[in-house]
């Protein structure tokens, strides 16, 4: 069932890609036209439109405003547009590995990157728990070991993800990958940052996230 959901959203995001493409200048990276749009917002709303149509294989795990449907699965709505675009890169690279999400982003064309970054970082965010009961610890362990990278508000920015509203469980994954180092990502500081955090104390982090606005 997975291998016919891949190869189908292949075929559709290949047709898709080829119209969105043309509408960009010849030989424009996924960065660029970030960058483009930055200094003449003027394009955004038809780009982010462009980039809810290009995401519809995405809506299907991510969900249609990025609000996901699975608690293991990111949140990607409010995300900073240039992260998105980094996370998808790094798919591609191997930077971070994931087969299915590795198979799909090399569908997409330079353009389809940039709209659906964009399309995404646009969309509101709303917490996705209530406070859990070990919020208030959670909360002084991410000032001590999280809020100089995420930020005092978890909002992130270009280089780190946002992490306000996020999914609790999918933070306490993506916090358990990195102490345990199970190869899906790298990142050396974020290993030493959980390391001192402590596997008992990741579920007191993620009350917090989970529920901040």
């Amino acid at each position: 069932m997975l291998r016919t959901f891949l190869n189908v959203s292949v075929a559709l995001v290949a047709l898709s890609g080829a119209a969105l493409v043309s509408a960009a200048p010849a030989g424009e990276t996924a960065a660029a036209m970030l960058a483009r749009l930055e200094a003449a917002p003027a394009g955004l709303p038809a780009v982010r439109d462009e980039g809810r149509k290009a995401a519809f294989f995405c809506a299907n795990c991510h969900g249609e405003t990025g609000v996901s449907r699975y608690p293991e699965v990111p949140n990607l709505a409010g995300q900073n547009p240039v992260y998105v675009l980094n996370q998808i890169e790094a798919f591609l690279s191997g930077k971070r590995k994931d087969p299915f999400m590795q198979g799909l982003m090399k569908v997409l064309s330079e353009h389809d990157k940039a709209a659906i970054s964009l399309y995404y970082a646009s969309e509101p965010v709303t917490p996705v728990a209530q406070p859990g009961a070990r919020a208030a610890e959670g909360a002084a362990l991410y000032a001590k070991l999280c809020a100089r990278c995420h930020q005092d508000d978890a909002r992130g920015g270009e280089a780190f993800p946002r992490l306000a509203g996020q999914q609790r469980e999918y933070l306490r994954i993506s916090l358990n990958r990195y102490l345990k180092q199970t190869g899906e990502r790298f990142y050396a500081p974020m290993t030493a940052a959980v390391m001192q955090l402590g596997e008992s104390n990741i579920d007191a982090v993620a009350d917090h996230l989970a529920a901040l606005k």
